[in-house]
């Protein structure tokens, strides 16, 4: 019985000696690596943005672009990149640029200001296949100079003329409908930017 005294206060005293041991080891380590991140938010702005996209155009394209050498007059080695364009083309208008003045005695909706028409032609390049020969390799300057030539026909194959004439008409269709509770209320539409044309408006 009373080795029994002695030896649990004894055991209970060395467990405690060695939980001390080892926390103190933990926060005392100069080889342990931490990390600590502070992240603060400094700013946080939200711009909303009121655009109507009027008009999308996708094309696509296959180009195949022959690069050789010739001596004396005839060609004596030769290879190819065959490359495929998409392009979409895009007709959009600020409606943020709008101006319109309400003239509530003489029920009057009159556009002051109409946005001019954005248009964003955006094409991407990919390499369908390269035909290569161990005399005459495809370089990476090479692939740049087609994949960007590639992207300069597609830019002029897009008729923006077209496409801004198109794109007005619809922005015309859509005013229409914008304006259909004005004149649900019996409100006539003026136009005096001269822009609208002969829409019914």
């Amino acid at each position: 019985m009373k080795n029994y005294r002695v030896i649990i206060p004894f055991i209970t005293g060395a467990i405690i000696m060695l939980l001390l041991f080892f926390g103190l080891k933990s926060c005392l380590n100069p080889n342990r690596k931490t990390e600590k991140s502070d992240y603060y938010i400094l700013t946080n702005q939200i711009s909303k943005m009121n655009k109507m996209v009027v008009l999308e155009q996708n094309t696509s394209a296959m180009q195949k672009t022959k690069m050789g050498y010739e001596f004396f007059g005839k060609e004596v080695t030769s290879n190819s990149i065959i490359t495929y364009t998409k392009t979409n083309a895009q007709v959009s208008y600020d409606l943020n640029k709008m101006k319109i003045k309400v003239d509530s005695i003489n029920k009057k909706l009159i556009i002051t200001e109409l946005p001019n028409a954005d248009i964003r032609i955006t094409p991407s390049v990919e390499i369908q296949s390269m035909d290569d020969s161990f005399i005459n390799r495809i370089s990476e300057k090479d692939i740049k100079s087609v994949t960007q030539k590639a992207k300069e026909t597609a830019i002029k194959s897009i008729d923006e003329n077209k496409l801004r004439d198109e794109g007005h008409k619809q922005l015309m269709e859509n005013l229409n409908n914008i304006f259909v509770l004005a004149k649900a209320l019996n409100y006539s539409i003026e136009d005096q930017t001269g822009k609208l044309g002969i829409l019914g408006l």
